[in-house]
């Protein structure tokens, strides 16, 4: 798709007729009459009208002065706004709530304008708007046009009335409500560039209405979550049933499991645990586990703990059920099962001056030409398996991608992620195997320069670093860390040891790189650097955890004179 240049001062008309093209194109059969109807009476307006309508559906909220839409290139607001007011899609004079008053005004307006309320009201002349709209606000008063409010103002108030069916339109064609309309300009402006991916009729994100508004029904009930409407009435409107559109039901899932997580911190219990039990969000089963726990029924919850044991939903859920189940056995009596000791990574303790940063203090402390150490963190294994695995990640399969700004496949965090793509990722990493795989990496790493991955974070992935990487990493080990990623891509993606260092010189049989995590005082491992470093030892790769205490201020400074 094609963008318009900055250089031409309608870009962003251009913009939105490139959306009401596409979605005419692949969307026709789901749009409404009256969105149909938009459509075309759109592009009969006079190309002012057109502008200031889609300056307005690209701003914030739904009221405006006309004093604020003045832009050179639509010229006096006051004219371009009658075919939209005639069309019914701009309304004028229409009542505006306090809250909207103070949104609309600055605290100048305000003082001058309801300067006899403010004193009724006793509220200091000098306090601020905040305070100024709870005191008004206390009195609850009706809503009333901007004229009849501050009639001084002598200032037109416009209100969008086509702001849903448009939120509709950009649901449409990003396949989400969290991408906005600044994506063209991003891309424009050359701050983002995305891959190029085929995209065909079937590249859309619904293929029936129903599932459109109930994309749009659970992101609303999801918002009004999250400003802490009262729980009761969110449960009242979450979904009964289950979608049989896969994505759609993970996100009622994922909403299921988050209502349920605030019950269960508010010790709503048996609330909790009857909307765990309905919820398949992967983690609603561990939560079911702990809910089971607190209400002390024990032999439930080791039931189902011993279930999650034999077919464990994620490596996470099996190392939270290992440290359940012991507990869960004495709690009813049972003995005591002895851990496996496992073979834990190396430990190295250093004592160093204090820094702001203690893992480049290490990094500093530890490098040396022969053998330099980088802060690399999730940078370095991610980078590597995305470049390798570009055209796997990339490919154009039905429902990945929906429009050109992705900056990587919708489904990437899903469970049928890798088995779908199958085929390409075998391709792939066919490379290691073969050993031609840094001349792949090094090809993809100049060609895809600065496009956006899920992956590939180019500002820590310089070409000094991705060289001492191919060269000291042998293939055996990055096909193992690419496999895991695999099974795993959202929890897996993270948790990577800070630091490495890399021995370009040494010997072949020796390991010419040695992974560091780093704990500073105070400091605890994560769950999830647990794993791979349990990960990392179970085959045989060079690891340790460096745990830092500051030296003593006299120390450091060597001592008062």
């Amino acid at each position: 798709m094609a963008l318009p240049t900055l250089d031409d001062p309608f870009y962003y008309l251009v913009n939105f007729r490139t959306v009401l093209d596409w979605l005419s194109a692949r969307y026709a059969d789901l749009l409404s009459d009256d969105e149909r109807d938009f459509i075309a009476r759109f592009e009969g307006l006079p190309q002012s009208s057109q502008a200031l309508l889609v300056r307005m559906v690209m701003r914030k909220g739904v009221d405006f002065r006309a004093s604020r839409l003045r832009y050179d290139e639509i010229g006096e607001p006051g004219d371009a706004v009658g075919p939209l007011i005639d069309a019914g899609w701009v309304e004028e004079g229409s009542a505006l709530a306090l809250e909207a008053l103070f949104a609309l005004t600055t605290k100048a307006e305000l003082a001058a304008g309801l300067a006899d309320r403010l004193a009724e009201s006793g509220v200091p002349r000098a306090a601020g708007k905040g305070v100024w709209l709870e005191a008004l606000g206390a009195c609850s008063p009706a809503p009333r046009p901007l004229s009849d409010w501050l009639p001084e103002l002598e200032d037109r108030h416009f209100r969008l009335a086509v702001d849903a069916m448009c939120e509709r339109f950009r649901l449409m064609f990003f396949g989400n409500l969290r991408q906005q309309w600044s994506e063209f300009v991003l891309a424009e402006l050359g701050v983002f560039r995305f891959e190029t991916v085929v995209l065909d009729q079937r590249s859309r994100a619904f293929s029936r209405r129903d599932e459109l508004e109930a994309y749009h029904r659970l992101h609303k009930l999801r918002e009004r979550f999250e400003a802490d409407e009262p729980l009761a009435v969110i449960l009242a409107e979450l979904p009964e049933s289950a979608f049989d559109n896969d994505w759609l039901e993970r996100r009622r899932a994922r909403l299921i499991y988050r209502v349920a997580y605030r019950l269960e911190r508010l010790g709503e219990l048996l609330h909790a645990l009857a909307l765990y039990e309905r919820c398949t969000a992967p983690d609603a089963r561990l939560r079911r586990i702990r809910v089971l726990e607190s209400l002390e029924r024990y032999a439930a919850a080791q039931a189902l703990a011993e279930a999650a044991t034999r077919a464990p939903a994620s490596a996470a859920e099996a190392q939270a059920v290992a440290r359940i189940l012991p507990r869960l056995r004495r709690k009813q009596g049972g003995a005591a099962i002895a851990r496996r000791p496992g073979n834990g990574p190396a430990r190295l303790d250093l004592e160093l001056p204090r820094a702001s940063s203690v893992e480049r203090a290490v990094a500093q402390h530890l490098s040396r030409d022969d053998a330099p150490v980088c802060y690399v963190e999730n940078v370095l294994v991610n980078g590597l398996f995305g470049l390798l695995c570009w055209e796997a990640i990339f490919a154009p399969l039905p429902g990945a991608f929906f429009h050109p700004f992705h900056v990587g496949p919708v489904d990437l965090h899903e469970p049928d992620f890798r088995s779908r793509r199958c085929s390409h990722f075998d391709a792939c990493l066919a490379a290691l195997e073969r050993g031609d795989h840094a001349e792949v990496i090094r090809r993809r790493y100049r060609e895809k320069h600065g496009i956006q991955s899920p992956f590939v974070f180019w500002e820590g992935l310089d070409e000094s670093l991705l060289e001492l990487a191919l060269a000291c990493i042998p293939a055996r080990h990055l096909r193992l860390w690419f496999e895991r990623l695999l099974t795993d891509i959202r929890a897996n993606r993270a948790g990577m040891p800070d630091l490495i260092q890399f021995r370009p010189g040494a010997d072949e049989a020796e390991h010419a790189y040695h992974m560091i995590e780093v704990k500073g005082p105070g400091d605890r491992l994560q769950d999830n650097q647990k794993r791979w470093l349990e990960f990392c030892a179970e085959h045989d790769m060079p690891i340790s955890v460096c745990y830092v205490v500051w030296q003593a201020e006299e120390a450091a400074g060597g001592g008062a004179e």
